[in-house]
């Protein structure tokens, strides 16, 4: 964890890190040092492959309501260049998130506003709790989404980004759902066991194919026409069939078929 104990992680048996945002008096809101634990925890998990998913949640009953204002109100007077380093800085997060090669999945225990609805569209799988709220609120501060908007809007959709991004309006967990910001909801109580039954699918996998299978999605959303990714797709489809885990893995089901 990091000095200031803003993050806490937890390696359990199976592989599973959980990293939690721990700030709850201030609603798990980002610190520079968490971010910066963010940063470098990924970072030290992305080649270990041991490390079969990273899950994200926040503290009490919030899973974080996005920068901290005490930490946006010192750079009120700040410097064109100050805010350069500080939104590059965030970037880092997101980007370090949105590139892990392990799946990332977020087990949203609470409110997940501006910066945090941002962090969600860079996780794998979003599970969240009925009566959250969300919302990509900048431009009632007159900000603007910047820096989340390459990775909300891939995630949502130019239509519902032109609404959400625009209004800055709070929304709930069914309408989170519905645009495609959170995957599955379910009350509060039942948020342990939905959020195991999805990383119990997740964890029969094959942890190989799974990270493979990330880069896939990336280079099919970058493309205009499937004949943009046809070699790379019959390169890497050819070279997962004669792996290891591949061929231990189709020749167990064939033989229980069998």
């Amino acid at each position: 964890m990091t000095d200031e104990q803003d993050l806490l992680i937890d390696r359990d048996d199976r592989g599973v890190v959980t990293l939690t945002l721990n700030r709850p008096e201030v609603r798990n809101a980002f610190s520079e040092a968490m971010m910066r634990g963010l940063v470098q925890t990924f970072e030290e998990l992305a080649d270990d492959d041991g490390v079969r998913a990273v899950v994200l949640t926040g503290s009490g009953s919030a899973f974080s309501a996005g920068a901290d204002l005490t930490w946006m109100s010192s750079l009120v007077d700040g410097s064109f260049e100050d805010h350069v380093e500080n939104s590059r800085g965030f970037e880092r997060m997101l980007r370090a998130v949105y590139d892990a090669p392990m799946p990332v999945l977020a087990k949203v225990n609470g409110h997940a506003l501006a910066g945090a609805s941002g962090l969600l569209s860079c996780v794998d799988i979003a599970i969240g709790v009925t009566g959250a709220k969300f919302g990509f609120t900048e431009v009632k501060l007159g900000l603007i989404p910047a820096m989340i908007s390459a990775y909300v809007q891939p995630r949502i959709g130019p239509a519902n980004a032109r609404r959400y991004f625009l209004t800055g309006e709070v929304f709930d967990t069914a309408t989170a759902v519905r645009i495609g910001l959170v995957h599955e909801a379910c009350e509060p109580d039942d948020l342990d066991a939905t959020f195991d039954r999805v990383l119990g699918e997740l964890l029969m996998a094959g942890p190989q194919a799974q990270r493979e299978t990330k880069p896939l999605i990336t280079a099919i959303n970058a493309s205009d026409h499937p004949a943009d990714t046809e070699q790379f797709r019959v390169e890497l489809i050819s070279r997962i069939r004669t792996s290891d885990e591949a061929q231990q893995r189709m020749r167990y089901f064939l033989e229980r078929k069998g």
